[in-house]
């Protein structure tokens, strides 16, 4: 008989594995072509908005001091996704080339829905297993990320995002009044090399220059070249291509996502190139159920940025007074910065509301809105 506990932590765990849901409809829409290519995204973006207006909000917190034992079952889902997002990938590359039912554009388009996948669960997933103190969980974090030849991000996001985030020196925090487009050709520009140099710098600190072999971005490099020869073996050049399509998707879908968790939310200088600490205001947040179980709380930002080690059944959630929230889950509000006039009429009074409330003191943005500021530097 299973024991009661292990029962119960199952349950309390299901609903989060419920990304593995869009896993068969890849093959679907590889085995029937047609319409079927696109229910990945369809499913991604809007099955779980949907559920959102059923399920309400989740407003309550787990203990955070819950030890490790008691969360097997939500470390396990970030696993055992690995395994099976490489499967499907690398399965669907050999397969896809070969089939005859399938149309140049009905390929482009499944591996674009593939991409949102990838990124949207697969590198959420890495940047839970970034975070971990284990050896492997970090390692797993890095495959996921060399699947879409994002592999720096790891070092962007650990060593530049989370103390930086909220200045003009992290490049994933989005300006105000900076629209996606800008924000992502900037950020394809600035994030490689900020992660590099900041790579290079903790080298320096330890006295060894930026090509000793501690450095990650050999590692990372590796993997990517890996990635790429085994899309060429199974797939040839057909296949390469349609890897190279689902890369793309998955670094857009995650840039999408940084643009709403910071648009606009800035720390306050405090002179001589000094910020005020990271606070639960500098994140926005939403509490939608259904969103945050295909996301595992990420939309629970503020706490992550608070305890980034913190695994995300344990992400607090904040009430208005502490942090910004938005008006629908991560899915909605990343088609949103999509239409930047759209944006902009629905988030720009939130942020500007957003500094009333938090710096009433602050009469002047305008060195706030500049990224060039050197005041801000």
């Amino acid at each position: 008989m299973i024991p009661s506990e292990t029962v119960a932590q199952l349950r309390s765990a299901l609903p989060f594995w419920a990304s593995f849901l869009l896993i068969p409809l890849a093959w679907i829409g590889a085995g029937f072509g047609g319409w079927t290519v696109l229910l990945l995204p369809l499913c991604a973006w809007y099955l779980f908005t949907a559920l959102d207006a059923l399920t309400g909000l989740n407003l309550q917190n787990a203990d955070p001091d819950t030890p490790d034992e008691m969360l097997t079952w939500y470390r396990r889902l970030t696993l055992a996704w690995v395994p099976l997002q490489f499967v499907t990938l690398y399965g669907l590359i050999w397969y896809v080339p070969r089939a005859a039912h399938l149309g140049t554009l009905e390929s482009i388009l499944l591996f674009f829905g593939i991409g949102v996948l990838t990124g949207t669960i697969g590198i959420n997933y890495s940047h839970e297993l970034m975070h971990q103190k284990s050896r492997l969980e970090r390692w797993l974090g890095d495959i996921l990320l060399s699947m879409v030849l994002y592999s720096h991000f790891r070092s962007e996001h650990l060593l530049v995002h989370h103390r930086h985030v909220g200045t003009p020196r992290d490049p994933v925090t989005a300006r105000y009044n900076e629209n996606f487009h800008r924000f992502f050709a900037r950020v394809l520009r600035q994030s490689p090399i900020s992660a590099f140099r900041a790579e290079a710098a903790m080298l320096a600190r330890k006295g060894k220059p930026w090509h000793a072999p501690q450095n990650p971005f050999f590692r990372y490099w590796a993997l990517q070249a890996l990635m790429l020869l085994l899309a060429l073996a199974l797939g040839g050049w057909v296949g390469l291509g349609l890897f190279l399509v689902q890369a793309f998707a998955a670094i857009w879908q995650l840039e999408l996502t940084n643009y709403v968790e910071h648009y606009g939310l800035t720390r306050k200088h405090l002179g001589e190139g000094k910020y005020e600490h990271v606070q639960p205001r500098h994140s926005w947040n939403a509490a939608h159920k259904a969103t945050n179980w295909l996301l595992i709380n990420l939309q629970r930002h503020s706490d992550h940025h608070y305890k980034p080690d913190r695994r995300f059944p344990l992400l607090q959630t904040y009430g208005e007074d502490e942090a910004p929230q938005l008006p629908f889950g991560y899915p909605i509000m990343t088609i949103a910065a999509l239409i930047p006039p759209l944006w902009r009429r629905v988030m720009n009074p939130r942020v500007r509301q957003w500094r009333r409330t938090f710096y009433p003191e602050i009469e002047d943005w305008t060195p706030y809105n500049k990224a060039t500021n050197p005041m801000l530097r």
